[in-house]
């Protein structure tokens, strides 16, 4: 799916003009993104050194951790994510010092109509013409290092362009994007390996046995040094934090900012990754530094103000979390059932969840389902491919909950205060990172 830009000013027309040059929302392939950028003078080819990210979990925050350390050690840091939550000027950090910043809007404005120009009227997905505009916008910031998130897939990837990056990581592989990925995971990891170049290290975190098969075989076939998780490295947790290492180098590290065990691993796979590229200057501060300052968005994130929080009784929680797939859920569920205070545990918990009908709804909310008061379903505000509120509130009776439909966010928010009356409560807004998207928006 194609979200729509929400971005302010100047460039909300050229997006949706853009978005119009193609007949699908997505069309896997390289052609396309080969001619354009031949047109722009072969922006690719001009570039700081890349560390290319694939996987279906983990991608944005794996990156949010090697960012967050690169800046710490006075490194500037390109950065290059999707999908946007907000603004689609998210999508393109530029380093600069003091830590990176988001393009500007009317520099996006003109890289956007200079691509546009380009192109002409020749097909071209959304995707491919703005992550040209990235590479654009890239190769006129001087920068130490590109962190470069892959869309979906790998293989015929618009980022995968890039020949010869530096690195390669391939965080954990589940089952997304079935209409364009198929259901199955070795499949699924085959495509994401489609990054993995010839001498290139490659950081492998821990996977499915089906998908390291694939990652492996891929990896023999192009002469792709693996360093996989569990073998190259592994995390523990401590009394302050979780220990790194990698049998000669120790690391000990506090707690991440982002909640989690998973985020435990992230953190690992960032810091294996960094620690293969003899070029950087790396202490334990800047190790240590990352994991306290790290910060990616709508990652079990707690909101402290705004109108939603404002209908909650005193002293409630409301978090948002765009996880959106099996292993998401299953991931909110560990923090859900042992990761949160006990306070916290001892606090009813109730969802409002909306989905996009690309997804399975039944894999995201079954692992949630023990730890769940009652759920509020509602449809993502101004998402035409949204499954109806009634749907998920089908989905979510079968599992078991004590599920009911909202016509909003604050409808669904309301609901649950008036139930609550004046006891705390905790409410969790998840299913989509579009949603997050709009509920950042009303908050921001």
């Amino acid at each position: 799916m194609t979200p729509s830009p929400t971005s302010p000013g100047r460039t909300d027309p050229i997006l949706q003009r853009l978005m119009a040059l193609h007949p699908k929302s997505i069309d896997l392939s390289l052609g396309r993104m080969y001619g354009l950028l031949g047109k722009l003078g072969d922006p690719h080819r001009n570039l700081p050194p890349v560390i290319h990210v694939a996987g279906t979990n983990g991608k944005g925050s794996v990156i949010a951790y090697m960012r967050a350390i690169l800046e710490a050690a006075g490194y500037g840091v390109h950065v290059y994510t999707s999908p946007h939550l907000v603004r689609f000027n998210e999508r393109i950090r530029l380093a600069a010092p003091g830590g990176g910043e988001l393009i500007g809007e009317d520099a996006l404005a003109r890289i956007l109509e200079e691509c546009e120009q380009a192109n002409g009227p020749d097909p071209i997905t959304y995707f491919e013409i703005t992550t040209a505009a990235a590479f654009v916008a890239f190769s006129r910031h001087p920068a130490d290092i590109l962190l470069l998130e892959t869309g979906l897939g790998g293989r015929l990837d618009a980022t995968n362009v890039i020949d010869r990056p530096v690195m390669t990581v391939i965080t954990p592989v589940s089952h997304d994007h079935h209409q364009y990925l198929g259901d199955d995971l070795g499949g699924i990891a085959a495509e994401k390996a489609g990054i993995l170049k010839a001498g290139v290290p490659a950081v492998i975190a821990g996977q499915p046995d089906a998908a390291m098969a694939a990652i492996a075989a891929r990896a023999s076939e192009v002469g792709a040094p693996l360093h996989r998780s569990g073998d190259a490295w592994t995390e523990s947790l401590t009394d302050a934090g979780f220990r790194w290492s990698d049998g000669a180098i120790v690391h000990d590290l506090p707690r991440p900012a982002l909640p989690g065990a998973h985020q435990i691993h992230n953190a690992g796979c960032a810091v294996k990754a960094l620690s293969l590229l003899p070029h950087l200057k790396l202490d334990d501060t800047a190790f240590a530094r990352g994991m306290t300052t790290v910060s990616w968005p709508a990652r079990m994130q707690r909101l402290t103000r705004g109108p939603l929080l404002d209908l909650l009784p005193r002293g409630s929680e409301l978090w948002l979390d765009g996880g959106h797939n099996g292993a998401a859920g299953e991931a909110l569920a560990a923090i859900l059932g042992g990761g949160r205070p006990e306070a916290a545990r001892n606090r009813p918990l109730h969802l409002v969840a909306g989905m996009l009908n690309s997804k399975e709804p039944d894999d995201f909310l079954t692992p949630l389902a023990p730890y769940v008061r009652s759920m509020q379903c509602i449809a993502i505000p101004g998402e035409a491919a949204s499954f109806p509120a009634e749907h998920i509130r089908g989905v979510a009776s079968r599992i078991g909950f004590a599920a009911d439909c909202a016509d909003s966010p604050a409808g669904a928010v309301a609901a649950i205060a008036r139930e609550a009356g004046t006891t705390p409560v905790q409410v969790l807004i998840c299913g989509s990172l579009y949603l997050a998207g709009k509920i950042l928006a009303d908050h921001a």
